[in-house]
């Protein structure tokens, strides 16, 4: 992924016209007697690429997303008739559709002239998704910029996003199983891990939810919404810094109190996703008492308390969980929701810790021996496996071991941050 790097740094300052090409095209339509070229005149690709740039990984000289006007993405979506409508958010809607050519189901979103998302997260997420390509990273399609009108075309993933299955259940709908939450954390683990150790220089996601975790029907998940990514530190940069922004709840305390971007940072959000499916409760819920309000500063005094990491469990599960599987999911988010960034582990630890939990079968997973607390696992020197079947000896007690080499606090115990509240 060497080709990521090359190719968005050297864009990057050759090609700020691409930003301002955008910026251009909104003043030309305030500018209108001056007379100059109408926007609506300007095709999708002269928008999003009016230079040529650096091959990206397809090979070609352009970027790889297909581009469509806005008219045939209003027949993909029968003119974005309500019944076509699948969701909405501060960014704007997205539509389901079929593709005429192909066949193929499509989720269109169109970004809201005034939303939250503006032309320069358009940018990022088409160049971001264009040359980024994982299993667990959502598909970009293609793109429409067409005059004011900004759109973005994805694979369909056809349940939905994690939030819509685990959070403020409607009654009667079946909770998420066990397996079947590990199964999605260790999807969004695999795609952030791809951003952070493929990609080069690293890509920080800075904006991972359950709500941008999506799902297909047979839960497998992906990681969409790109347009707050950014690319990380690289030499012997520690950071990155950047104006703060993501989701309240899910941002790092550090991000948010000095603006200082790591792939730490994401691992921060990671934590409090895999509390969400542990907990079946949101990152910040305004409807409970005050001291409960924000999910991480409930559970932080729970994490140090062995008798008590049983209150943390989705009362929906019924306890149909194993124990010590469990308990190893809780330490795994405790030392992700870390207050200390040095100390919270590297997303490939944690993809090491999660692809057993993940496992359906109970022969085939790794267990701590004595249940340890999350404030007991976080020390190297107390985390123990145990292994049942070849599988197994794979796991190594190495790999749970968080990443010492990025730890020089390893022994300091975790505590939640209480500047989220």
């Amino acid at each position: 992924m060497k080709l990521l790097g090359i190719f968005l740094l050297s864009y990057c300052p050759i090609k700020l016209s691409l930003l301002s090409t955008f910026c251009a095209v909104n003043q030309r339509r305030v500018q209108a007697e001056a007379k100059p070229v109408s926007p609506s005149k300007r095709t999708s690709n002269e928008v999003v690429n009016n230079q040529p740039p650096t091959k990206p990984a397809a090979g070609n000289n352009n970027i790889a997303a297909q581009t469509f006007t806005f008219r045939e993405l209003a027949a993909v979506t029968k003119n974005f008739r309500q019944d076509s409508l699948i969701g909405e958010g501060g960014f704007g809607r997205v539509y389901k559709g079929k593709l005429a050519k192909t066949g193929q189901e499509v989720a269109v979103k169109q970004l809201d002239r005034n939303g939250l998302q503006g032309n320069r997260e358009f940018l990022v997420e088409v160049l971001m998704l264009s040359l980024l390509h994982h299993p667990n990273l959502v598909n970009l399609i293609g793109y429409c910029a067409d005059g004011d009108q900004r759109l973005l075309v994805y694979e369909y993933m056809s349940a939905g996003s994690l939030e819509d299955h685990l959070l403020d259940l409607p009654r009667g709908k079946a909770p998420l199983p066990w397996y079947t939450r590990m199964k999605i954390a260790l999807d969004a683990a695999k795609g952030l891990e791809y951003l952070h150790d493929k990609a080069n220089p690293p890509v920080i996601y800075r904006d991972l939810k359950s709500s941008n975790i999506l799902l297909d029907q047979d839960f497998n998940a992906k990681l969409s919404d790109f347009g707050l990514a950014k690319l990380g530190p690289v030499g012997d940069k520690t950071h990155v810094s950047s104006r703060v922004m993501g989701t309240y709840g899910y941002c790092a305390p550090e991000y948010q109190r000095t603006g200082q971007l790591t792939v730490k940072s994401d691992v921060y959000s990671f934590g409090v996703v895999l509390l969400e499916l542990i907990t079946g409760k949101r990152a910040i819920d305004p409807t409970r008492k005050n001291e409960q309000q924000n999910l991480v500063c409930w559970a932080e005094p729970i994490f140090t308390d062995p008798r008590r990491l049983t209150e943390l469990a989705d009362p929906l599960l019924k306890g149909n969980h194993p124990a010590k599987g469990f308990n190893q999911a809780v330490a795994v988010a405790g030392m992700c929701v870390n207050n200390d960034a040095s100390v919270r582990p590297l997303i490939s630890d944690v993809v090491t810790a999660l692809t057993f939990l993940g496992e359906g079968n109970e022969d085939n997973k790794v267990e701590l021996i004595d249940s340890p607390s999350p404030t007991e696992a976080s020390r190297p020197s107390s985390l123990k496996i145990k292994a049942s079947g070849s599988d197994r000896e794979k796991a190594v007690a190495e790999a749970m071991e968080w990443g010492t080499s990025s730890r020089p606090g390893g022994g300091k115990k975790p505590r939640a941050s209480r500047s989220m509240r």
